[in-house]
């Protein structure tokens, strides 16, 4: 790709990745999707994002010190989500903009998120939002719509700091108490009701009523965006009820589950 003129002013350099595409069916833009980078380096993070051969790309990058790169327009279908799914939807790189977060991961130390960077993530989502009429519930990670494959941006990202300047979705995660919780295994029609409330919300879950891998999976990815304290795929009710709360307080065009 040949450069191009950004869609933001506040994006301080373009790098064209050739990875991208049309957006199938000419679907508008109605997600953004966070990541981390998930590289020892920015520079080998930049490479693989803007190298014609690794099928994957981004339409941002947010470097540790605050600075925003835009890599492919927003117009255009960027390789970041892989296969995922969100509220019935399979092809979330037709309506989604990525933005990959400068972050070594989970693999690499994890270290926590530089405030000018998360500074400059709130400023890019909310002039997307403005510019694409992004719901701010269609935030999300991308654990959140690969909960099989994906940990990014993880438990460390601030989701509560983007909520209080209008950017995701967030409600104050329940206590953790010590009580009974469904366990890897159990079977019950309160299983089956806690995946069709997760279901409802937007993740991708079988509604099996069996606490089964791909639920613990989802459990996992929802607690990693909303109750971080403790990240283990279990059930609780702290879970549960932050889960109930994220419903109770979903506005009325995103409690439909499937748009």
């Amino acid at each position: 790709m040949k450069t191009f003129t950004p869609d933001t002013s506040i994006a301080s350099d373009v790098i064209p990745s050739p990875n991208y595409g049309e957006r199938n069916s000419g679907r508008d833009v109605d997600m953004i999707v966070l990541h981390y980078t998930g590289m020892p380096d920015v520079e080998g993070a930049i490479a693989r994002l803007c190298t014609a051969g690794t099928d994957v790309s981004t339409h941002y990058i947010v470097l540790e010190d605050g600075r925003i790169v835009q890599c492919v327009p927003e117009s255009k279908r960027a390789w970041h989500a892989g296969v995922s799914a969100w509220a019935g939807e399979e092809d979330v790189n037709s309506c989604s903009i990525g933005i990959e977060i400068v972050n070594r991961g989970h693999d690499w130390g994890y270290p926590d998120f530089p405030l000018r960077q998360i500074a400059a993530v709130i400023a890019l989502c909310r002039g997307i939002m403005l510019r694409r009429n992004v719901p701010s519930h269609r935030v999300l990670a991308h654990s959140d719509v690969a909960p099989a494959r994906k940990k990014d941006p993880g438990e460390k990202f601030p989701w509560h700091s983007l909520a209080n300047s209008g950017v995701g979705h967030w409600v104050q995660p329940a206590p953790i108490t010590r009580g009974e919780a469904f366990m890897l295994g159990t079977v019950s029609d309160d299983v089956q009701n806690l995946q069709m409330a997760l279901a409802k919300y937007g993740y991708g879950v079988p509604v099996t009523g069996k606490y089964d891998g791909p639920t613990m999976e989802v459990v996992t990815a929802f607690q990693r965006h909303f109750r971080p304290a403790r990240v283990d795929g279990v059930a609780d009710h702290s879970t549960l009820m932050t889960l109930h709360a994220l419903l109770t307080s979903l506005p009325a065009e995103g409690r439909a589950g499937v748009k």
